[in-house]
């Protein structure tokens, strides 16, 4: 998020573990960034000095216009409930936070970024949305055959970059290339490495 408020786009809260990032060429800049992300690192409770490896998956949608993905209102199962607060203050005492499953795919999307339940209504849709356009964006490709695009989807599910603190860098695997400075990447010095795969994307 650092390095997209940077570059003045709107980074939102959508829900647990799911940020909005709006701006002119936002989504081409984080395209590259739907992977696992592995990271090496000794926690500071770590007493022997043992290296650490956790990983995220992390996946980058598109934000689809409403008239690009037809979904039927009869398709949507829809569940309402209190949003989680910051530190117990400020419970909420309405039902502003969203569930919404899509019944043909069994997809869940959850917003509760927002103070009324509308708007985090069309957060969930949106989000459906894109989700949805990724399917039918995977079926296309695989019809049309387009070997590049195939292979470059599938890295979503593969481990695309590792985070080593101990040696002080990150590789990209697609790239085969290690940069220095962690500290600063992780502050959101990361023009250079989105520069260099968008170059073979």
């Amino acid at each position: 998020t650092k390095y997209a408020l940077a570059q003045s786009w709107k980074v939102t809260y959508i829900g647990e573990g799911v940020i909005k990032i709006s701006g002119l060429g936002c989504y081409e800049a984080f395209k590259n960034e739907a992977g696992v992300h592995r990271v090496q690192r000794v926690p500071v409770t770590e007493k022997r000095g043992r290296v650490h490896t956790s990983t995220a998956s992390v996946a980058t949608l598109a934000d689809i216009p409403e008239g690009q993905v037809q979904i039927s209102p009869n398709d949507l199962e829809w569940d309402f409930y209190r949003a989680s607060s910051h530190g117990g203050q400020n419970v909420q005492k309405v039902s502003t936070a969203v569930r919404l499953k899509h019944l043909p795919t069994g997809i869940v999307v959850n917003a509760q970024s927002e103070r009324f339940q509308e708007q985090n209504r069309a957060n969930a849709l949106s989000i459906l949305r894109s989700k949805l356009w990724e399917i039918e964006e995977d079926k296309r490709i695989k019809t049309l055959g387009d070997q590049r695009a195939i292979i470059g989807r599938a890295m979503r599910n593969e481990k695309i970059r590792t985070y080593n603190f101990t040696q002080d860098r990150v590789t990209d695997h697609r790239l085969n290339k290690s940069f220095h400075q962690i500290e600063s990447i992780m502050e959101g010095k990361i023009g250079k490495l989105i520069e260099s795969l968008r170059n073979i994307s």
